[in-house]
């Protein structure tokens, strides 16, 4: 483990291809050290300091990795931030994550300008990848700043906003590891080793948005493993699987909505290309439908392999054999974890009590960014929680009943219904909303919510539509509702608690996913 690290091993094997960027570029691991590496001196020569945080708007590509193991180094927070958010929310994760710098690209410009100004962050922070007015040139900081390793390095590392379950996202921050980013880099590199994926031999392909917190670890605990990363900008069913043949792809982080896409594709699709390359295909981020989790083994074999984790941490994880034998578990605890199931007074539940799901991962620790209330609701004696509910059975095996009460799952994306909530209510129309996940066929979940109107307003389809307009100045595309139903009255008990499973419960019968 310790000749593993990207920074490690770019300068033992420079001549080594890092990068297959989405116009098929090839970079060789020496061509984006020294890129990451004079970046690194920029930032510090921007006054960017230890325990300061940069962010990132950028889309799938090599730049987004020079940002981020330039940062990495330095003892800096990267945070990535999703290109789809609005103006509104792209300043709040700027300004609550006090970052210093903001690299995006010319396609995101404009937004990025108007969310970097209302959260106050200095026009001389704000560089693209690509010639914008206003803008400073992410080639032009490389490079007119000094070649070479940076002086007195330390780990870095990412801070990835979660949907707000009180309408506003929050940061994930992580300590930073005491040891030098090189030994961090070979931990990360360790953690794929859990899948039986092996050093210096390998190619991962990278299908999803790259500010997702698996997409982008498995991506560059892949680098740090020494494999070369295919990285394409977008998922396409027939697109990906050319590429894994293209490239024999040997492994890649997957979600169950792209299962069900490939699959699919006619079969004549289908038999036209060999992914016979392929030795670990790992998914996770939402509950694969065991027919589909079948289909897949059929055809790919069995390199289909699954985990349970949270941008908060993990896990457990299981093989294709192991799940064949226990359809339907998410694996047990992964070495060096605990996970138990506790009931709301936190007393252990006996083998198949279905409880609240708490982990420990040694002496792992997080926090929520300012928020210290939600930090300490997540953790109980050393074990943290993400609220999902599940039971372990005799052996250890864990399976999950529901992936927090409300949270919406849609094609693998976690949205939080309070912040859709929270943006419907703002319109003087809206008396009161709820807003839920119900069945969908290819995405799992699409997005309802039902409006109270307000108090001398009728429920109409033009009312729906106004709605829509509306919150589409507030959220980003994917967290819109799909559809807006009307009700004289939510159903809420005295104290004001909605009774959201009343409501929810109707659309989930006989789908058995909901609880």
């Amino acid at each position: 483990m310790s000749d593993l690290g990207f920074w490690r091993l770019a300068r033992a094997r420079p001549d080594a291809v890092a990068l297959i960027g989405p116009e098929g570029e090839a970079v060789t691991a020496g061509a984006l050290l020294r890129r990451c590496d004079a970046l690194a001196h920029a930032l510090r020569s921007l006054g960017v300091q230890r325990g300061d945080a940069v962010a990132m708007m950028l889309p799938n590509g090599v730049a987004l990795y020079e940002v981020f193991l330039a940062v990495a180094q330095i003892g800096v927070t990267v945070v990535p931030i999703n290109h789809h958010l609005v103006a509104r929310e792209i300043a709040w994760i700027l300004e609550d994550s006090g970052a210093k710098a903001l690299f995006t690209h010319p396609r995101f410009a404009a937004v990025a300008a108007e969310a970097a100004c209302a959260a106050g962050l200095p026009e001389d922070r704000w560089f693209t990848v690509g010639p914008v007015d206003g803008w400073g040139s992410l080639d032009a900081l490389i490079a007119a700043a000094p070649e070479g390793p940076v002086p007195d390095r330390s780990a870095g590392g990412p801070m990835y906003y979660t949907s707000g379950t009180t309408g506003r996202p929050k940061g994930v921050r992580r300590p930073s590891a005491p040891m030098p980013p090189d030994d961090v880099g070979a931990s990360m590199a360790g953690f794929l080793m859990l899948f039986g994926i092996q050093p210096l031999v390998g190619v991962h392909i990278v299908v999803a948005p790259l500010y997702h917190t698996a997409v982008l670890n498995f991506s560059t605990s892949s680098l740090h493993l020494g494999h070369t990363v295919v990285v394409m900008e977008r998922f396409d069913p027939e697109a990906t699987l050319a590429a894994i043949e293209r490239h024999s792809v040997t492994h890649a982080h997957l979600v169950p909505t792209q299962f069900s896409r490939m699959l699919a594709l006619p079969d004549e699709v289908k038999a036209r290309y060999d992914v016979s390359s392929l030795r670990q295909v790992i998914h996770s981020a939402a509950p694969c439908p065991p027919d589909v989790k079948r289909r897949m083994l059929a055809w790919w074999g069995p390199v289909i392999h699954e985990y349970y984790a949270a941008t908060e941490g993990g896990g457990t994880s299981v093989g294709p054999e192991d799940w064949l034998r226990r359809p339907g578990t998410v694996g047990r605890a992964w070495p060096g974890s605990e996970v138990v199931i506790l009931d709301d007074d936190g007393a252990p539940l006996p083998a198949r009590a279905v409880g609240t799901v708490w982990m420990r991962m040694g002496s792992y620790t997080f926090a929520y960014h300012k928020d210290g209330e939600k930090t300490e609701k997540a953790w109980r004696q050393g074990f943290f929680t993400v609220g999902d509910a599940g039971y372990l059975d005799e052996d250890g095996w864990l399976f999950l009943c529901d992936r927090k009460a409300d949270m919406i799952i849609r094609g693998g994306v976690n949205l939080y219904p309070a912040e859709i909530e929270a943006a419907l209510h703002e319109h003087p129309s809206v008396g009161d909303v709820a807003v839920f996940g119900v069945p969908h066929p290819d995405l799992g979940e699409s997005v309802l919510a039902i409006v109270e109107p307000a108090t001398g307003v009728a429920g109409s389809p033009e009312l729906a539509t106004a709605l829509l307009g509306f919150a589409a100045e507030r959220l980003a595309k994917f967290k819109l509702p799909s559809e807006i139903r009307f009700m004289d009255r939510l159903p809420r008990d005295p104290n004001g608690k909605l009774y959201k499973r009343a409501l929810r419960e109707p659309f989930w019968e006989g789908v058995g996913r909901r609880i």
